[in-house]
């Protein structure tokens, strides 16, 4: 690694870069930051390590000549005053991306990537490798029971990166997973997403394309071979000597839980659904080029909860259980709705989906959500007129959103109080609520 110096974090408050930013001082660095504005959990963890802005807003005099670097987050637009204050006077600056890659220059670096299932796989990955005592740095999208925060940098042999295929930074429009450079990838599957980035399919594949046509020799990929779209991308872009494919585990679920059945032994897990047994097998490969064989993986498994809203059980009384997880894209709401409806197979399910990303709010998006809530029994979607607002998209009417379900007895909401009283009366056993937002503060303690 580098040596210690001072970094400035602009955009400090983001869930990665402060994160990035508690990680920094750990490792022995100088922190400063930045931010407009700052909301929880970032603003008591900044404040509790005492990186937290003595005032919000962009200061250039925060930006001064014996600073070492600057790291730019997303949030961050391309004209910002400190941005611009340290390109004046000749600072390096720095996505994150590129970052991560300057301390883990000489680690082996995994890379987790795909349009669904990053987190869990890597969550996985990172709770094995933990369980077996191993030595690594990560990079993940999401808090994880066990560890104190979403990154890592101890200079360690082995790097574990989350890698999304959203930009870089403001200067830096390309795919971040493209900057780290791994020596072993994991694709999970490509599904269109990000619409407001990557407005065709085309486009959007046009990304992944990049990331195998920069893969060297020497390197693996470890590919889902159930996904259509990526096993002709690969075929087309590999040699198959690099290639080490993965499907699901067997495996069968009853009201006692999920149990995979591997070489004689049965190892039961927490987590169920199709597609999160598809992600323990990509995670048990990369376990497996990490030096942990498969069936001591599956062991280290077995209390493996999942990452925070990711198939999360929020509340289970008087016979009802609510569920929340961060799936907004159509691949990911029906994967997800499906797997409930797997679980409970004679239970009622509600299932509540809160539209509120670019991509799931635009009306050239949306027919990509044809059918995807179909496996539950109670299907509601609720969008906020706030937020096309605040994202300047036009106005999107409930019926339209029904036919871009192709769903009939769709319920659609663009109030709180009337999606509360439709899930209070839609009496449920399961309610699904899926969302990367906040559904408007919705209250669940008084849905059960």
């Amino acid at each position: 690694m580098e040596e210690k110096g001072k970094i400035h974090l602009i955009a400090i408050g983001g869930a990665v870069m402060h994160n990035l930013a508690l990680a920094l001082q750990e490792a022995g660095y100088q922190v400063t930051g930045s931010d407009d504005e700052i909301f929880e959990p970032s603003l008591n963890r900044l404040a509790m390590a005492g990186l937290l802005p003595e005032h919000m807003g962009w200061f250039p005099e925060r930006i001064t000549a014996d600073l070492d670097r600057v790291i730019l987050g997303m949030h961050a637009r391309s004209d910002n005053p400190e941005l611009l204050e340290a390109t004046r006077i000749g600072l390096p600056v720095m996505s994150f991306p590129e970052f991560i890659y300057s301390v883990s220059a000489e680690a082996v670096r995994m890379a987790i990537c795909g349009s669904h299932g990053k987190t869990t796989i890597t969550s996985m990955l990172m709770h094995g490798l933990r369980a077996a005592a191993s030595h690594f740095d990560y990079l993940v999208g999401a808090q994880l029971e066990g560890f104190q925060t979403m990154v890592r940098l101890s200079q360690a042999p082995l790097m574990i990166i989350e890698g999304d295929e959203y930009h870089a930074s403001p200067l830096l429009p390309e795919p971040k997973f493209l900057f780290y450079k791994a020596q072993i990838l994991l694709i999970s599957g490509i599904a269109w997403d990000h619409f407001n980035v990557f407005p065709t399919f085309d486009d959007y594949l046009m990304t992944f394309r990049k990331l195998l046509r920069q893969m060297q020799p020497a390197d693996k990929l470890v590919a889902n071979a159930e996904d259509e779209v990526l096993v002709r991308l690969v075929q087309e872009e590999v040699a198959p000597r690099q290639v080490i494919w993965y499907t699901p585990f067997r495996y069968h679920t009853d009201v006692s839980g999920t149990t995979i059945e591997y070489d004689g032994t049965s190892y039961p897990i927490s987590v169920f659904g199709k597609h999160n047994i598809s992600n323990l097998s990509g995670a048990a490969t990369l376990a497996g080029l990490a030096g942990i064989d498969t069936s001591s993986f599956l062991g280290h498994l077995s209390d493996f909860t999942g990452a925070a809203r990711r198939m999360e059980k929020a509340y289970e009384r008087k016979g009802k259980t609510v569920f929340r997880d961060f799936a907004h894209a159509p691949s990911k709401v029906k994967a997800t709705t499906s797997a409930i409806r797997e679980m409970y197979p004679t239970q009622r399910i509600t299932a509540c989906l809160e539209l509120h990303t670019f991509s799931s709010l635009n009306k050239g998006f949306l027919p990509q959500y044809a059918h995807a809530l179909d496996a539950a029994d109670i299907r509601v979607v609720f969008f906020d007129p706030h937020t096309l607002e605040m994202k300047k998209l036009p106005p999107v009417s409930k019926e339209e959103v029904q036919d871009f379900f192709q769903d009939p007895g769709l319920l659609v909401c663009n109030d709180l109080q009337e999606m509360t009283r439709h899930l209070q009366a839609s009496s449920f056993d399961i309610l699904l609520l899926m969302s990367s937002g906040h559904f408007a503060g919705l209250n669940i303690d008084g849905l059960v």
